[in-house]
C-alpha cells in the first residue's frame, strides 16, 4: 500500500459504522447510498483488508475495522478542531500579527496607535519590526509592512491599503532661530546651517510646494545628512541645523516650543503612509482590524492638527 489517497474516505468510514448503516450514513452527509459503497469497497480494496461484515440486515466491524475506526475517529477530531481554530481566527482578532514599520513613523504616533490595539485585543500579538531598511514582506513572512512614499507608488503584485498622508516642514530650534532674521522666503535662509536625508549622490535639495502648489525646490550643503530621522530631530532641537522633518514627528516639538515651524506657508508634496501586504484573500480579522485601527489612527492625528 502506497499510503490512503483520499482523507475523505476515512471520514466516510466513521461515519457508516456511527450509523450502523449505509443509508442512514449516506442521508447524514447528503450522497447518494451506492456512491458511498462504492467509496468503502475501494478503501478496503486500497488497504488491502475486509474493514466491514456485510448482511443484507446488519453492518460488523472486523478486528481490523475496529482498531481502524478508533484512528479514523482521532483524525475526524483532530480535522475538526483544525476547522475550530481557523473558524475562530475568522469570527474574531487573535493569534499573531508580524509587521514591519520605520522608527520615525513609529514614533510619530504609529506605536502609540498599536499599543491601544493590542490592549483593545488580549487575544492578538504583534510582533513589531522596527527597522528603516527595505523589506519583503513575502520572503520574511510579514502580515504587511508600513512605509511612506511620494506619490505615484511603484507597481508591484502585493496589495496596498493607503493608511493615511505624511508632509514634511521646515524646523529649527528657538536658540538658532535667535542668531538669525526672521525668514520670509527659503532664498533668504541661505546663511542658516542645515540638516539633511543622506543622498547617494551627495546633492541635497529641498522640493517644497507653497498653498498653490508651486514647487519652490532649494539646494544646500548640511552640516549633517543620514537615514535616521530621530537622528535629525535631536540635532535640529539642539540647534545644529535647520531640518526638514514629517509634521507628525516634530508636531509635540512644536507645542512644548523646542522647535519652531519655519516658513508654515511651504512643506513636501503629501507621501503616501501605505501598508503593504501579500495579498487580500484570506486576511484574517487580526490583521484587517488592525489596518482599521491604523487608518482610523491616522484620521484622528489629522484632526488634531
Amino acid at each position: 500500500m502506497n499510503g490512503i489517497t483520499d482523507l475523505n474516505d476515512l471520514r466516510l468510514f466513521a461515519e457508516v459504522v456511527e450509523q450502523g448503516s449505509y443509508t442512514a450514513a449516506a442521508r447524514g452527509l447528503g450522497i447518494q447510498t451506492s456512491k458511498l459503497s462504492r467509496r468503502i469497497r475501494a478503501l478496503e480494496e486500497e488497504l488491502g483488508v475486509r474493514l466491514l461484515n456485510r448482511t443484507s440486515r446488519s453492518l460488523s466491524l472486523t478486528e481490523t475495522g475496529r482498531q481502524f475506526h478508533q484512528h479514523c475517529l482521532a483524525l475526524v477530531a483532530e480535522a475538526k478542531a483544525a476547522k475550530d481554530i481557523v473558524d475562530r481566527t475568522r469570527s474574531k482578532p487573535q493569534g499573531t500579527i508580524r509587521i514591519s514599520c520605520p522608527v520615525a513613523l513609529l514614533e510619530s504616533g504609529v506605536s502609540a496607535i498599536i499599543a491601544r490595539y493590542v490592549e483593545d485585543n488580549p487575544d492578538v500579538q504583534v510582533l513589531l519590526d522596527a527597522t528603516n531598511r527595505r523589506v519583503d514582506v513575502v520572503e520574511e513572512g510579514l502580515d504587511f509592512a508600513i512605509r511612506v512614499r511620494r506619490p505615484p507608488l511603484e507597481n508591484t503584485d502585493l496589495a496596498v491599503r493607503q493608511l493615511g498622508l505624511s508632509i514634511h516642514i521646515l524646523v529649527a530650534s528657538p536658540a538658532l532661530a535667535a542668531r538669525h532674521p526672521a525668514p520670509a522666503s527659503i532664498e533668504s535662509m541661505k546663511e542658516w546651517p542645515t540638516l539633511s536625508m543622506a543622498s547617494s549622490s551627495e546633492r541635497f535639495a529641498w522640493n517644497l510646494v507653497d498653498a498653490e502648489g508651486r514647487a519652490t525646490p532649494w539646494a544646500h550643503q548640511p552640516r549633517l545628512a543620514t537615514d535616521d530621522l530621530a537622528s535629525l530631530r535631536v540635532a535640529a532641537i539642539s540647534g545644529a541645523g535647520v531640518a526638514m522633518l514629517p509634521r507628525e514627528l516634530v508636531e509635540a516639538d512644536i507645542r512644548a516650543g523646542r522647535l519652531l515651524h519655519l516658513l508654515p506657508g511651504l512643506a513636501s508634496t503629501p507621501g503616501l503612509v501605505h501598508a503593504i501586504f501579500p495579498t487580500r484573500r484570506g486576511m484574517v480579522p487580526a490583521v484587517r482590524h488592525l489596518l482599521d485601527a491604523l487608518v482610523t489612527g491616522f484620521e484622528d492625528l489629522n484632526r488634531q492638527r
